[in-house]
């Protein structure tokens, strides 16, 4: 199909691009950007009228709850979701049940969800056999699978040994090491440590769950490097996911001013959000990590807008009702994001005084630096609008605000904190591979009859 994108403001901040241009997308590829071909003729031409035409966004944190927890959510809902929100790549996490450590389920996940023709599906391997703890996965076969990398979850290693191990057997390969840094012992808590938790009878995780977890990794890293120019680079590449404190996020500075290896993200909740909000036990909030102090929150969303945080995700991981309608220490952990994601990024750069170019910017050019080669001839194309480049698109209307209801969201989890929310900007139209994935149009229309 050929499809022409007419009076759209195209904004990509990979290059900076910020003008009203045409776009044109032939055999799932941009084509042209700006001056279009008179010879060229589509098949269908989307009026973009007071809507940015964006690089599709990057999600580096979202749950599909398949193979094994359908219960939760199906891959179709939750990829649905996604192309809403104007998600065109994701990344998923190895805690499936079963665990994603064997090449098979690899290719069974990537296969169901290349059958779906929407987002882009790309699956992190275990890093230790049933995130265990105790054996390194066969990492260059899970490559071959597709995977881009390989991580815990929510599983922290104990054994250092291990964790030193795995470090340099990804180095060997170039491979990315995905963590969220959490002491196994000093991070069993259900909220975060503080007034409010005591006095609610909450046990707490502290911030030294983070920091402790933390200054270990960054210790192994240096080992794995070495001393010495001939040593230099050949230390495990290490991405920290959803860092969640302010004395968290110094330390990820220093270790990028002494030149290790290593990005880090952080979630919606934790950008907008605090421990104030759960209020009494609202079950919404128990999330991981937990909702930190205001000091917290504010140094993640400083640390956002400067750029010492790669990049930001939904951490979208849909939670049935029966294991969230609970006493909050039992609930099961988790929230609907990925429909918010942009919504939240604009809201968030709107406080900040920021611009919509920012905002952008850590959800397309941010993750796919995270990604990187892992990529490999897609790292040309996505994040980016690039003539020649995979035409994955989100057309939304900057100027269009909406109300958070969880029975309208297409998720099959309903539950989020940010319920009764007012966010900014509305997708209207998500492309990948140049074929329309989300049409809100077109949904309405089919919601109508």
């Amino acid at each position: 199909m050929k499809i022409l994108i007419q009076n759209g403001r195209v904004m990509d901040p990979m290059t900076g691009r910020d003008e009203m241009a045409d776009v044109a997308i032939a055999a799932g590829r941009i084509i042209a950007i700006g001056q279009i071909s008179p010879d060229f003729h589509p098949n269908r031409t989307l009026d973009a009228s007071g809507c940015v035409v964006a690089p599709g966004l990057i999600d580096l944190a979202l749950r599909l709850r398949e193979p094994g927890q359908e219960h939760a959510a199906m891959l179709e809902s939750e990829m649905a979701a996604a192309v809403a929100g104007g998600v065109t790549s994701l990344v998923c996490p190895p805690d499936t049940d079963p665990v994603l450590d064997e090449p098979g389920l690899v290719d069974m996940l990537k296969f169901r969800a290349e059958k779906l023709h929407q987002a882009r599906v790309f699956p992190l391997g275990a890093l230790t056999r049933g995130l265990q703890g105790e054996v390194l996965t066969e990492m260059v076969e899970l490559t071959d699978s597709g995977c881009v990398g390989f991580g815990q979850a929510e599983v922290p290693i104990v054994n250092t040994q291990v964790l030193q191990r795995a470090l340099q057997y990804a180095a060997t390969f170039g491979y990315t090491v995905w963590l969220r840094p959490q002491d196994f012992y000093m991070g069993k808590g259900v909220a975060a440590s503080g007034s409010l938790a005591t006095r609610m009878g909450l046990s707490g995780v502290p911030v030294l769950a983070e920091t402790i977890a933390l200054h270990t990794l960054f210790e192994l890293m240096r080992a794995a490097q070495g001393k010495g120019k001939a040593n230099e680079g050949k230390g495990a590449r290490v991405h920290l996911c959803r860092l969640s404190s302010a004395a968290g996020l110094e330390l990820v500075r220093q270790a990028k001013a002494e030149g290790l290896p290593v990005s880090c993200d952080v979630s919606v909740h934790n950008l907008h959000l605090t421990d104030v909000d759960m209020g009494y036990y609202d079950s919404r909030f128990r999330l991981q990590p937990p909702l930190r102090q205001q000091r917290d929150r504010d140094a993640l969303r400083a640390g956002l807008a400067d750029g010492s945080i790669d990049a930001l995700v939904s951490d979208h991981n849909p939670v049935s009702a029966d294991a969230k309608i609970l006493p909050f220490a039992e609930a099961e952990p988790g929230a609907t994001a990925v429909e918010l994601l942009l919504g939240l990024a604009c809201k968030w750069a709107q406080q900040e005084g920021l611009g919509l170019m920012q905002a952008l910017g850590v959800l397309t050019r941010g993750p796919q630096s995270v990604l990187g080669h892992s990529l490999g001839t897609l790292q040309a194309s996505l994040g980016q609008l690039a003539v020649g480049g995979q035409a994955d698109l989100c057309i939304f209307d900057p100027n269009a605000s909406w109300r958070v209801e969880p029975a309208a969201l297409l998720s099959q989890g309903h539950h989020t904190p940010f319920e009764g929310h007012e966010l900014p900007v509305r997708v209207r139209t998500t492309l990948v591979g140049g074929q329309i994935a989300h049409d809100s149009a077109s949904n309405a229309a089919a919601a109508k009859v």
